[in-house]
């Protein structure tokens, strides 16, 4: 465990089960990218949790990075699961998994952690949301709920929400909850037009800088580019 530093920088990323623009399984290319970020707590989508360098992809990337990991699968593909991934360097207080219940589509599901950051609680919530919109809004709403019971100081949602119109019933009850933020472009990795991965901050006052990771590396290893946020803790809500 790193000693605790002023900043804490938060970071999403579809991994595209580890398979490259290239077509190759790579999960150390992921890993590369990821320690390049020197992120303390990653959510990490469409994770395809199998055997690799004998031991698993999830517990490879932690290994790698030196942080602790929460998967969050929400189906299983042959010999593997997949789904979300929590990866932090921070000590939790507390880690839930949340299912979404929707029928006949692919299954999809969210993790919740509590995370202490030395000088308080950082309440992160990382998820995978649907491709049908109206799915997308319950299962938005059911994360919002959940995150209003809750007093932490600070609240992050992040992950892959399959939203890219602007003035959608996903965008709009985002703003209400979270005011306007910086969305930066993040798909396809190669030419990015789309913002569907997102980092979303309450209070907005602690954040620092945010931005997309757009390199030769990151545009080759998976589909997404990845997205962060960077939280000033020495700042008051």
């Amino acid at each position: 465990m790193r000693m605790v530093r002023d900043r804490l920088r938060i970071v999403s990323y579809n991994v595209h089960a580890c398979i490259g623009r290239d077509g190759k399984f790579r999960p150390q290319r992921v890993a590369e990218v990821l320690r390049n970020l020197d992120a303390d707590v990653i959510g990490l989508q469409e994770v395809e949790d199998r055997a690799f360098g004998g031991t698993r992809v999830c517990d490879f990337l932690a290994d790698k990075l030196g942080m602790q990991a929460w998967p969050g699968p929400t189906l299983q593909r042959g010999d593997a699961d997949y789904g979300n991934l929590l990866l932090s360097r921070l000590e939790p207080e507390d880690v839930r998994r949340l299912a979404f219940d929707e029928g006949n589509r692919e299954p999809r599901g969210a993790i919740e952690a509590t995370l202490r950051h030395g000088k308080g609680i950082v309440e992160v919530v990382t998820t995978h949301l649907c491709l049908g919109a109206r799915d997308r809004v319950r299962q938005l709403e059911r994360i919002l709920a959940r995150m209003e019971q809750r007093s932490a100081g600070i609240s992050v949602l992040l992950g892959d929400l399959n939203e890219w119109r602007p003035f959608a019933a996903v965008d709009r009850r985002l703003r209400a909850h979270f005011g306007e933020q910086r969305l930066p472009r993040s798909f396809p990795a190669a030419r990015p037009v789309f913002r569907l991965d997102r980092i979303l901050v309450s209070p907005q006052s602690v954040i620092r800088g945010s931005g997309v990771v757009r390199t030769s590396l990151t545009a080759a290893a998976s589909d997404h580019l990845p997205v962060y946020v960077d939280l000033g803790l020495n700042r008051s809500p």
